[in-house]
C-alpha cells in the first residue's frame, strides 16, 4: 500500500506557474499514492514557465477553483512562478481555500512566491516559514517569520525556497502529508 493511497490533494496553480515546481512534486505525489487534482482560475489548459521566464509545459486543469471546494481535498500544494503566485495571491476563492484549509488543520506545502498567497490569505502570522528571498518582506510585514533553509515545517505547514530545494521540499511534504490524521 503507498503511503498516500487515498489521499486528495490540490495544486493550485494558473497560467506562469513554475514548471518544476508543479511537474517533480505532482509525479512524486501520484508515486506515493495521491490522487491529484489541478485547480485553476479556468478551465482548459495552463501554460508553465521554465525560470520565471521561458515557456514551459501547458497542462489541464481538473478544476475550477469555484468549484474546488476545500472540504473535498486533504491536502494543498502551491507551485511557484512569480506570475502565478502574484495572480493567485488577490484572488477571493484562492484565499478562502487556503483559509478553510488552515481552518480545518489541513497540510499546506508551498514553494518559492507561493507564500504570497499565505499573506494574501492573512494566515502567516506567528508562523515559521521559507520562500523565495524576494518575498521575505511580505512575510516579515504580515507578521510571519521568515527563515533562509532549503525547507521549513511549521506544523501542517512545509515550505522552501526554489527549484534547487525540490527534492527536500518533496521528501518533507510527503512527509507531512503523511503523517496528517486526515489521510486515509
Amino acid at each position: 500500500m503507498s503511503v498516500l493511497s487515498g489521499f486528495r490533494v490540490a495544486v493550485l496553480a494558473t497560467d506562469g506557474f513554475e514548471e518544476a515546481e508543479l511537474m517533480k512534486p505532482v509525479e512524486a505525489l501520484k508515486e506515493a499514492g495521491a490522487s491529484v487534482s489541478i485547480v485553476s482560475l479556468k478551465p482548459g489548459t495552463i501554460q508553465g514557465v521554465q525560470k520565471d521566464k521561458d515557456k514551459g509545459a501547458k497542462i489541464s486543469v481538473d478544476h475550477g477553483i469555484q468549484e474546488g471546494e476545500a472540504m473535498d481535498f486533504d491536502g494543498v500544494h502551491l507551485p511557484g512562478g512569480t506570475l502565478n503566485a502574484d495572480q493567485l495571491r488577490m484572488v477571493p476563492e484562492v484565499q478562502q481555500f487556503l483559509r478553510e484549509m488552515q481552518d480545518a488543520g489541513k497540510p499546506i506545502a508551498a514553494i518559492c512566491h507561493a507564500p504570497w498567497q499565505l499573506v494574501s490569505a492573512g494566515l502567516v502570522s506567528g508562523r515559521r516559514l521559507t520562500s523565495y528571498y524576494t518575498v521575505q518582506d511580505d512575510i516579515k510585514n504580515a507578521g510571519g517569520i521568515w527563515i533562509d533553509q532549503p525547507v521549513v515545517i511549521d506544523d501542517n505547514w512545509v515550505t522552501s525556497r526554489k527549484p534547487d530545494d525540490l527534492p527536500g521540499y518533496i521528501d518533507a511534504m510527503i512527509s507531512v502529508f503523511s503523517a496528517s490524521t486526515i489521510c486515509h
